[in-house]
């Protein structure tokens, strides 16, 4: 059974850096585009971060970019955001989500309907 699982939420101050996990088991990662996304209270969720199954090339929404790095450790199954810089208005539940990639592209994308398995999430508060 496919699945993801996130890990590493917490409350950090503004300016401060967290890092969050994104494990995946009964698959590998070769071949699915991995996307981290995050959902404050009484919004939308949003695509903040993707990693592109083929070409590893990664795409930010520009609220996080220069400020959060997706990378992916196949042998470890983990795709993991790097978020730093964070501000108050970061504070959402993160979730990581995988849909099968596609060789004719070389891109991921943001939007969250494009992804078929969803982890559980994980609280992210910016607060000091």
């Amino acid at each position: 059974q496919l699945q993801v699982a996130e890990s590493g939420g917490g409350l950090v101050q503004p300016g401060g850096s967290l890092r969050l996990s994104c494990a995946a088991s009964g698959f590998s990662l070769d071949g699915y585009d991995i996307g981290w996304f995050r959902q404050a209270p009484g919004k939308e969720r949003e695509g903040i971060s993707c990693i592109s199954s083929y070409s590893g090339r990664t795409t930010y929404t520009d609220s996080v970019k220069g400020r959060f790095i997706i990378s992916r450790d196949s042998t470890k199954r983990t795709v993991y955001l790097e978020m730093s810089m964070v501000q108050p208005e970061d504070t959402a539940d993160y979730f990581c989500a995988a849909v099968s990639g596609d060789p004719r592209y070389n891109i991921c994308v943001l939007f969250p309907g494009e992804y078929d398995f969803w982890g559980q999430g994980t609280q992210v508060t910016v607060s000091s």
